[in-house]
């Protein structure tokens, strides 16, 4: 059992990150019953483990709230192949659809510049 600060050293997440991230109800940590003096939470090695999921989804473009909706099924290893599968074919087609409106955006300015260099502006 780690107490946040020790979390915190051994994922590299900060101390209000992984506040945030228990707030949102991603993972939570424990109150020792033995221990009624203060009010330290611990946190065990299965948060250790959601908190590197968490980062790793967040590195590839998963939202809190799509890592909410997966991390304990996923984590847990509730889900099938198929369905870790569907969830990942999901968000790339979602990256997709993203870069496709970023390469709309990116032409439309380059019109834009284009317009302005050629004294083609309204």
């Amino acid at each position: 059992m780690k107490l946040i600060s020790q979390l915190s050293k051994e994922t590299g997440v900060p101390v209000g990150t992984i506040r945030f991230y228990e707030k949102a109800g991603l993972f939570s940590g424990v109150k020792r019953k033995d221990v009624t003096t203060n009010n330290y939470v611990y946190y065990d090695q299965d948060v250790v483990e959601k908190i590197r999921f968490i980062k790793m989804a967040k590195a590839v473009g998963f939202t809190l709230a799509e890592i909410r909706e997966v991390v304990d099924a996923w984590y847990k290893k509730q889900f099938t192949k198929n369905a870790r599968l569907r969830v990942l074919d999901k968000k790339l087609a979602q990256l997709d659809e993203k870069i496709a409106e970023l390469k709309a955006m990116k032409k439309q300015i380059a019109i834009c510049k284009d317009n302005i260099e050629n004294d083609r502006s309204t």
